[in-house]
């Protein structure tokens, strides 16, 4: 049985992506720069400080959670890969589209920097306020890096 911390604020997706009592409004810039910051404390953590360190494989606004001081926790660690010194596992894709990095597609080892990228990813969905989707193969689909490559 695992027992978690109970995270009075739900997801941060439910925040960013629910027009329920546009929710997504009352997230000051200081709150989101704080749920940024927090986000990145836990991966860094994952990353550096773990005898083994941890990739999480996932991150993306629904495994980010918030406490009731909006303060962040990642989240899901299903999909995570734990990596002992100097590897560089070769693994199935794993994680969700839009937050996917290059290396995923293109079937390469990963490193710690899969997690960063979809990190990225979910900058932009928290400053930018919209969603990423799968891909630029459906014109109808809002895709982060070629927006911003355009």
């Amino acid at each position: 049985i695992l027992v978690y911390e109970f995270m009075e604020n739900g997801s941060l997706d439910q925040w960013l992506f629910t027009r329920e009592d546009d929710k997504a409004k009352r997230l000051r810039w200081k709150t989101r720069f704080e749920i940024a910051m927090s986000t990145a404390k836990g991966i860094a953590y994952c990353h550096e400080q773990c005898r083994n360190f941890i990739i999480h494989c996932d991150i993306k606004p629904g495994n980010v959670l918030l406490d009731g001081s909006f303060r962040a926790k990642v989240s899901d660690f299903g999909l995570a890969k734990l990596v002992a010194g100097g590897e560089n596992p070769t693994i199935s894709v794993r994680g969700t589209r839009g937050y996917l990095a290059p290396e995923w597609l293109k079937h390469r080892p990963i490193t710690v920097k899969v997690d960063v990228y979809s990190f990225g990813m979910l900058l932009l969905d928290l400053v930018g306020g919209r969603r990423t989707k799968n891909s630029a193969s459906d014109p109808d689909d809002f895709y982060y890096p070629i927006w911003a490559y355009e």
